[in-house]
């Protein structure tokens, strides 16, 4: 009987040698003990880790520790307030610290106001407004008053955030709409570099640097170089805002606030330091202190 082998017999390619099985066998013996140091020298590492360290910190560490003393004596005078008078006391003498800090008024001038257009709405109207706040200097604002109202109304000044069109940001139109639709005269302005009033313009009245912080930034370096405090030009924006509303028949003059988010945030408890007129300030978004600032790394 004949037996035909060639339908059962392996191809060259599904053949294992002797060869190929010795071959094999070696290498893993070779790649074990390798993995096997591998493994152990990644651990060493992790176990002697430490995180890189992107920059010198002494500087940082210094400061962080200089605000973190100023924190502990500044809640310890707090712990000493006992009565009214004592807290008058301490305000007052805020307040001067933060006048010290921004530096002195830089002097009122005509604000030579001037009314360029007027929209009516359902309940209110907006008036378009510019005024000076330093000669030569002018603000572009919206003012809100309310409709059908008799006799003077309280007032408040809205202080915008880093929006890059400044006032005609839909949540901040919102916002004035709203308050002006409960009774009260609402002004809000734009900031410096933001909205009408970029500094530093191209042919095409674009900016040639960046919109909100970095003209701020920009115009803030200049102002270091001659003695000059660029949070002062922002301040005195609002002051001067005030100063008009105060001009306005419709308003209440012993009931003007003001308020704001984030940047107006910053805005609105900067203006309560270097004026004391406000009868009410809302600050929104902003308020932390110095030391969390430096600990976080963002002075």
């Amino acid at each position: 009987m004949t037996v035909d082998r060639s339908s059962t017999s392996p191809s060259p390619s599904q053949a294992i040698s002797r060869r190929r099985v010795l071959c094999t066998i070696g290498a893993h013996a070779v790649a074990l003990p390798i993995l096997s140091w591998l493994d152990d020298s990644t651990a060493l590492a992790v176990d002697t880790y430490e995180p890189l360290n992107r920059y010198p910190r002494m500087v940082h560490e210094f400061f962080v520790r200089q605000v973190r003393e100023s924190g502990e004596r500044h809640i310890h005078e707090l712990n000493q307030l006992q009565t009214k008078a004592d807290a008058e006391q301490y305000v007052r003498g805020a307040q001067d610290r933060i006048r010290q800090a921004f530096g002195p008024d830089p002097g009122r001038t005509p604000l030579n106001p001037r009314v360029t257009s007027v929209v009516e709405r359902d309940g209110y109207r907006i008036e378009n407004i510019i005024f000076d706040s330093r000669p030569g200097f002018p603000v572009t604002a919206n003012l809100y008053i309310p409709t059908g109202v008799t006799g003077p109304m309280p007032a408040v000044v809205g202080t915008c955030g880093h929006s890059t069109n400044g006032k005609a940001e839909p949540a901040y139109q919102s916002f004035a709409q709203g308050l002006a639709r409960q009774g009260y005269v609402c002004l809000i302005y734009d900031p410096i570099g933001q909205g009408e009033r970029l500094q530093y313009i191209k042919d095409d009245l674009s900016s040639q640097i960046g919109v909100g912080v970095r003209e701020h930034l920009h115009a803030g370096n200049q102002q270091f170089l001659v003695g000059e405090f660029f949070g002062m030009w922002r301040a005195w924006d609002g002051i001067r805002a005030l100063d008009y509303l105060l001009t306005r028949t419709e308003v209440d003059k012993q009931r003007i606030g003001v308020t704001g988010n984030s940047g107006g945030g910053t805005m609105t408890t900067w203006l309560c330091g270097v004026d004391q007129r406000w009868a009410m300030a809302a600050p929104s978004c902003f308020v932390t202190t110095f030391r969390r600032n430096v600990e976080n790394e963002l002075p």
